[in-house]
């Protein structure tokens, strides 16, 4: 018996147990769909995430009050903790000095900024900040200038524009030197951004800067915890810089020795760390998920497998009678629970991709399919195939022709 006949006679047997064969092959497609769906949508998070930390700038750290990423009741404690004041913020900034680059910033988001007849949506994040804010973020002056360290001490109302909100308030003439509302304030327009497009979905051009003084003599100062952003001026100083920085922070919140750090100090490749942790923890249950339901894949292969050798013991019979070897009626069967696991597997990648598809047009990240965990998919699909119908394949090869015409 030739192999376009196996697999000729193998199909055939499928099709005609179609219920059978396609709860088996649904209980499959779970449980590759689940790995296939979680890592796709994960690896693109993670490059999205990869992404979004590039635009910050090189060899910079954040400390602020609130971990990056936490989990349970650890806010309550956090939150217990004293805020980073802008004496605070200010004394850590002039006693670092030149060693480092240091920024301030506050926000407040849900914002409308208005300009004559036109205003934006609901959506603009106005951030209280210095003359080293741009920078740190990886900004650059499209138009007009920066904010100065003057416009900082005095307070001034002036603002720096992303290019989202000049497009919406400014599409026909020049914004620098308009006097825009934002709030229940008037800042006059010193500067213009270069557009950085969106990451995450957010884009990265709705806001407005203005020096950090005049956002709290808005909105107060209390209840308000300045992050910093603090950055060394090369790869090389990072460490010993982040390791000063700690100690500086420390004599401005006036720590003693014994007592531990109440403030967070993070990177872009702490934060990378943390997600891959989030990440592991996610991929270890969809694995789980996935284990359970190619298991149950599995025993149902075998049950189809084996009601089909009770079926078709006569058939068996008739082919073994008329010269089938045993290796041809035992390369049948496992086809046949072969081409079933198989069959699932490819419907779960396909599944898998279009919900990583979808979560990437959810949150608004661009999703590469998962060549390497497909590949993993249909081998273990495959393998699943044979170990699961070995045993009835066996059974089939095994029966004696003459008990099997017998069979009725």
């Amino acid at each position: 018996m030739i192999l376009v006949e196996i697999l000729r006679l193998a199909f055939s047997s499928l099709r005609a147990n179609k219920v059978r064969s396609g709860l088996t092959i649904f209980a499959m497609a779970i449980g590759v769909f689940s790995i296939i769906g979680a890592m796709t949508i994960m690896d693109g998070v993670r490059n999205e995430i990869e992404s979004g930390l590039s635009q910050l700038g090189s060899n910079s750290f954040q400390i602020q009050k609130y971990p990056a990423i936490s989990f349970g009741d650890g806010w309550r404690q956090f939150r217990n903790r004293r805020d980073i004041t802008y004496p605070m913020a200010d004394r850590f900034k002039n006693a670092m000095g030149d060693e480092a680059r240091v920024s301030m910033r506050l926000a407040r988001g849900g914002l409308v900024a208005k300009y004559k007849d036109r205003k934006t949506n609901p959506s603009l994040r106005l951030i209280g900040t210095d003359e080293n804010y741009l920078t740190a973020y990886n900004y650059t002056i499209a138009d007009g200038r920066n904010l100065s360290p003057e416009d900082v001490a005095l307070g001034r109302p002036v603002c720096v524009m992303g290019s989202e909100i000049v497009e919406k308030l400014f599409p026909n003439e020049r914004a620098v030197g308009a006097l825009v509302r934002i709030g229940n304030q008037n800042y006059t327009v010193i500067g213009v951004t270069a557009a950085k497009g969106s990451s995450l979905g957010q884009s990265q051009d709705a806001f407005v800067i203005t020096p950090i003084t005049r956002w709290l003599m808005v909105y107060g100062r209390a209840w308000r915890s300045i992050s910093l952003n603090v950055q060394s001026h090369s790869q090389e100083d990072l460490e010993a810089v982040q390791d000063r920085a700690i100690g500086v922070m420390r004599l401005v919140r006036q720590l003693k020795p014994e007592d531990p750090n109440d403030f967070e100090v993070f990177s872009n490749e702490s934060l990378i760390d943390a997600f891959n942790k989030i990440a592991g923890v996610v991929a270890i249950g969809a694995f789980v998920i996935s284990g359970i339901a190619l298991v149950t894949a599995g025993i149902g292969v075998m049950n189809i497998m084996l009601v089909s050798v009770t079926e078709r013991t006569k058939e068996i019979g008739i082919r073994k009678s008329i010269g089938a070897k045993k290796i041809n009626i035992l390369a049948q069967f496992l086809i046949e629970s072969v081409t079933l696991s198989l069959s699932g597997a490819m419907i779960g990648v396909i599944v898998g991709y279009l919900i990583g598809v979808a979560g990437g047009l959810l949150l608004g990240f661009n999703v590469v399919f998962p060549v390497i965990w497909a590949v993993v998919g249909m081998i273990v699909c495959g393998l699943i195939g044979v170990i699961f119908g070995m045993y009835p394949a066996w059974k089939a090869a095994s029966l004696d022709p003459i008990e099997a015409l017998r069979y009725e």
